[in-house]
């Protein structure tokens, strides 16, 4: 089973801009990752009208695959599964699975982002083991900078890839 460490943090706090550069490190790192990003957004249109998949799709279909050769995408309806359950049944062939967002997911160890001290969620949620910012005097046990993404690759690393099996979540 693939480790699975998400970014949360609220709107525009900088999490998408973090999590793809850390991406990115892992990746140069040799690390094979998979990313799930959360969204509230409902009804997003990812199909072009028109094409096969929007009309089998439009015709009821439940769930739509397009396998193209280098390439796969599946549409289905959210049923609710947990993060955990999407990563492993997903992204099985993984080494870490990198979310962003899912501030309520359970047994997950998050990274939280902020850029204002308002921000802050980590009083609220679970499985905060470290924090982003810019911002001056933040205590946490790990307080990283927005622009060190190679340094929380490398966290990361340490923490969940090098000693699989052995990663924690507080």
């Amino acid at each position: 089973m693939s480790s699975i460490i998400s970014f949360i943090g609220w709107h525009d706090s900088g999490k998408t801009t973090l999590a793809t550069q850390v991406v990115a490190e892992l990746k140069k790192l040799g690390y094979r990752v998979g990313v799930i990003k959360s969204s509230s957004d409902a009804g997003i249109e990812f199909d072009t009208p028109g094409t096969d998949t929007y009309k089998h799709r439009h015709a009821g279909a439940d769930s739509v695959m397009i396998v193209a050769p280098d390439q796969m995408v599946l549409q289905t309806k959210n049923r609710g599964l947990s993060l955990r359950t999407l990563a492993h049944r997903y992204f099985p062939d993984v080494d870490i699975i990198v979310g962003e967002g899912f501030k309520t997911a359970r047994q997950v160890a998050k990274i939280e982002v902020f850029k204002d001290l308002d921000q802050r969620l980590r009083d609220e949620v679970s499985g905060v083991i470290a924090v982003a910012t810019d911002l001056p005097g933040v205590v946490a046990d790990y307080v990283f900078r927005l622009d060190e993404a190679r340094e929380i690759a490398l966290f990361i690393e340490k923490r969940f890839l090098r000693q699989k099996g052995e990663a924690e979540v507080a």
